[in-house]
């Protein structure tokens, strides 16, 4: 399906309303997982010609995706990735471990940015950082959608690595997100140290509810439930 090249618009706003020269593009990926890290990649690119066909990952074959980040690792000024652990995620929650893994990136950077592009609708980096957040900001700005493509390859890379010695759970093929493979394998053999042990899904499965963890919410808090999704019965 056609789709249209991002573009440097949100960014030269920025430059131009808030003064900023430095600015961050920031994605992730693996929100949605029942296994692994959520990764969060932030990336510099300054206002040059991005490479040919860069657009969000999610539109990209594994292939061109794979290309396109090659390309990108040289082409960006900068970029950084940061990561929030199953562990992590479990005790603190998705929001907050997203902003964890999200600061981690971006102090990662050789230069601090002076302002962050943050893909979707709600800021979940906060302050001290400088955010305009973009829907669907992996399609139509350049700096997001450089960090897009770069944090897909890498953790799909990592969850492939990771999936050696749990070959039954394919996570080299589903990245740790809910697949026909990835469920047989955790009704059968319970799950893996890489896996979320808050997510509902282990409420489908009798044999191991038992390793589920609760967080103790704050008064007065909601339950986070994004990204939780249990099995479809």
């Amino acid at each position: 399906m056609p789709y249209e090249p991002p573009t440097h618009t949100v960014e030269r706003s920025l430059r131009a309303t808030t003064g900023a020269k430095i600015i961050a593009g920031v994605d992730e990926v693996g929100r949605g997982a029942w296994a692994g890290p959520v990764s969060v990649c932030a990336a510099i690119t300054g206002l040059r010609r991005p490479p040919e066909g860069l657009t969000d990952s999610k539109l990209l074959t594994v292939k061109r995706r794979t290309e396109i980040a090659d390309l990108l690792r040289t082409w960006v000024t900068s970029y950084a990735l940061g990561h929030a652990s199953p562990e992590e995620i479990d005790a603190l929650g998705m929001t907050a471990a997203l902003r964890l893994a999200a600061g981690r990136a971006l102090e990662a950077l050789p230069v601090r940015p002076d302002a962050v592009i943050l893909d979707g609708k709600h800021d979940y980096l906060g302050n001290p950082w400088r955010v305009r957040t973009v829907i669907k900001g992996d399609q139509s700005c350049v700096a997001v959608a450089a960090a897009s493509v770069i944090a897909k390859v890498q953790r799909d890379k990592m969850m492939a690595e990771l999936g050696i010695d749990h070959a039954e759970f394919g996570f080299a093929d589903n990245a740790g997100y809910p697949s026909p493979v990835h469920k047989a394998a955790l009704a059968e053999r319970g799950p893996t140290p890489y896996h979320r042990l808050s997510w509902a899904y282990l409420d489908a499965l009798p044999q191991w509810r038992h390793l589920k963890k609760v967080r103790s919410w704050v008064e007065g808090s909601v339950p986070e439930i994004e990204g939780q999704l249990g099995f479809d019965f």
